[in-house]
């Protein structure tokens, strides 16, 4: 009985262990599988509603913007509501910028989001996000330069950032006291 027991226990071990490498591998595969569609379509160019967006640049991942839209999605789904502003009044940039993805010391700043609900799939959200004027100008909008995104239980948040360094003679400038900031 004992050898029984044991061999259950070893094959339950087995089986979270297994478990437990393929999320980390379906959490690269997530976040490669979002990467790709969106880029795709970018590096294109696409019709979002009546007008014409012309190819912009790749989106690349950031970790800060993901963190964001994972308290997001996961808030939603645990308070079972729909909405870019959160139950306790934050705003989609208030949680962005909670989150890490500074704006301080950056010469422009923008931020972005598209949420939904229901899809099962990757490419089902995506596809009803490229249907969606307002989602497609967010996914196509060359100001976007970073993007994170979160699913929990079938509300996904895509949150965008995209932020401008100063040029290193700006940044001398700054140094010097030749250029002032003036933050509004």
């Amino acid at each position: 009985m004992k050898k029984y027991l044991l061999g259950i226990l070893f094959c339950a071990c087995i089986t979270a262990l297994s478990s437990f490498i393929w999320q980390g591998n379906d959490y690269a595969s997530f976040k490669n599988d979002f990467l790709t569609l969106i880029n795709k379509k970018r590096a294109t160019g696409c019709n979002c509603g009546n007008k014409w967006y012309p190819p912009a640049p790749p989106l690349v991942w950031n970790n800060q913007l993901e963190d964001a839209a994972i308290g997001h999605a996961k808030d939603m789904a645990g308070k079972n509501y729909f909405s870019h502003d959160s139950k306790d009044g934050r705003s989609m940039s208030t949680r962005i910028v909670q989150a890490g993805y500074e704006f301080k010391g950056w010469k422009s700043f923008t931020t972005g989001e598209n949420i939904a609900f229901g899809q099962q799939t990757i490419e089902e959200v995506q596809a009803g996000w490229f249907k969606s004027e307002g989602h497609c100008r967010n996914l196509m909008n060359p100001a976007f330069k970073e993007v994170g995104v979160a699913e929990k239980n079938h509300f996904w948040v895509q949150d965008f950032g995209g932020r401008v360094a100063f040029s290193p003679e700006q940044q001398q400038m700054i140094k010097e006291g030749k250029f002032k900031l003036i933050q509004h």
